[in-house]
């Protein structure tokens, strides 16, 4: 099994939890991954960011719909 790839850095949890759902929802199992101290020190997700992962199988089509998904946020 190959590692997990980050296909997206964004500055919050709930952000990456939007991201980790519109994935899901098209069929890319993901995952939210963060340094902030298993939770006790939030802060540090707006200086590291939060990363989304998906296996390097799915990243070409997460990486996509991502793409799709800001383009359409502009």
């Amino acid at each position: 099994m190959d590692a997990p790839v980050v296909v997206a850095r964004v500055p919050s949890l709930v952000e990456a939890q939007l991201v980790v759902g519109m994935l899901g929802n098209s069929g890319i199992a993901a995952a939210t991954s963060s340094d902030d101290a298993g939770g006790f020190d939030p802060q540090l997700q707006l200086t590291q960011g939060v990363r989304v992962l998906v296996s390097a199988d799915d990243e070409p089509r997460a990486r996509r719909l991502i793409a799709e998904a800001n383009a359409g946020t502009s």
